[in-house]
């Protein structure tokens, strides 16, 4: 019976988590160009919405997961369904750009309250030392994101145009978002499972634990960064070699299943090894795939399934490494802390991959991407001697 109702309230998370990522990370993939033609804004400030969600994710983070820390979940997770209901219907309804990038701030603090992060901490903080298989089994879910949104995204287009895809999502997350997280997920009874640190609006760190601190946080710096430079600049750098667009595009596409293909594989390992090792692994397909891509090998595919691979199970380390090393008491708190510094980091790739483009060009991106990739490899491996 308990497992069951694990497997309910991870499965409603995982709802959840698709209509939330779809809805706002993966929204401009599919409605950047029909906004763009439609209104006559600039599409570099369209998608500079999502930048700004971001950064305002990022803001909010620690007082999300603080506030998890204290109270569980099911309240900031049931604020975020409402806050990414507002925010897209005041896309919707944007008589001009200015109007339009309010809404994105208020869907940057829905995503600050609802995307991994504060899922994470709120897993952490119902079945503490055992929330790993949890955590793992939920990135699964969330690897559907965009292949449920965004052909749904495009079908709605289609049917409804963008302004209509915005109520759309707007009518989902009330009717589908908030009742699950009101009906599944649970309230946690103050015990004292989290005293001490855990109900602190901040945790003083001795030095070593500091460092880990540190070294996990510029892992989610780098990682993130490289993440966004490859979900937004990848089909322009694959063209500059000389694939075609629709080649290119279908490449592009090979990254999701690898995704999912890699998390089942650490599922069946059911938790066996050091959280360390997932990162580790996951850090070291990243750089493989990036490498292969950037040397020009006539292996685009198996660039991208490493690539793929790693971004899929880097996705379950940056849950699971912080629960292993800083413990359940404290793990919604330092969740919160830590998302701000790699939220920020997406925000700002976006813009850092188009100057290097701009003035260095596709082999300057390339080299950036693989440099980024690799100095992560090591911020890994220097995390086993600070655990």
């Amino acid at each position: 019976m308990r497992d069951r109702h694990r497997l309910a309230v991870i499965s409603a998370l995982g709802i959840v988590q698709i209509l939330a990522w779809g809805s706002s990370f993966y929204l401009l993939s599919v409605l950047g160009q029909p906004i763009a033609a439609e209104t006559g804004w600039p599409l570099a400030w369209i998608i500079g919405g999502l930048s700004a969600g971001l950064l305002v994710a990022g803001l909010v983070s620690p007082r999300v997961g603080s506030f998890i820390g204290r109270n569980g979940g099911r309240a900031i997770l049931a604020l975020s369904a409402v806050l990414l209901a507002c925010g897209h219907v005041v896309l919707a309804l944007a008589p001009n750009l200015p109007v339009f990038l309010i809404g994105w701030l208020v869907i940057g603090v829905g995503m600050g309250c609802g995307l991994y992060d504060p899922a994470f901490a709120t897993l952490g903080r119902l079945y503490g030392a055992e929330a790993r298989p949890a955590i793992t089994t939920l990135t699964l879910w969330g690897g559907f994101a965009s292949t449920v949104c965004w052909p749904l995204s495009a079908f709605l287009v289609e049917q409804v145009g963008w302004r209509g895809t915005c109520l759309t999502y707007a009518t989902l997350h009330i009717v589908v978002t908030l009742p699950l997280v009101l009906a599944m997920i649970p309230k946690v009874p103050a015990s004292a499972t989290n005293e001490g640190a855990g109900n602190q609006s901040d945790v003083r760190l001795p030095p070593r634990e500091r460092r880990a601190f540190l070294l996990m946080a510029g892992v989610l710096i780098l990682g993130g960064t490289v993440m966004t430079l490859v979900s937004v600049h990848l089909i322009t750098l694959l063209q500059a070699r000389g694939v075609a667009l629709a080649a290119a595009v279908s490449y592009g596409a090979l990254i999701g299943p690898a995704q999912v293909g890699a998390r089942i594989v650490e599922m069946a390992t059911k938790g066996r090894h050091h959280p360390l090792w997932t990162l580790t692994a996951a850090m070291a397909l990243v750089a493989l795939g990036l490498g292969v891509l950037a040397a020009g090998l006539p292996a685009v595919g198996l660039a991208l399934v490493l690539y793929g691979a790693g971004n899929g199970i880097y996705s379950i380390a940056r849950g699971t490494v912080p629960l292993a090393l800083f413990g359940p008491a404290r793990y919604p708190l330092l969740v919160g802390q830590l998302a701000r510094p790699g939220l920020v980091a997406q925000a700002l790739a976006p813009s850092l991959g188009a100057l290097t483009l701009t003035y260095g060009g596709a082999e300057a991106a390339y080299v950036m991407l693989v440099i980024l990739a690799v100095a992560n490899v090591g911020l890994a491996g220097a995390l086993w001697s600070a655990r």
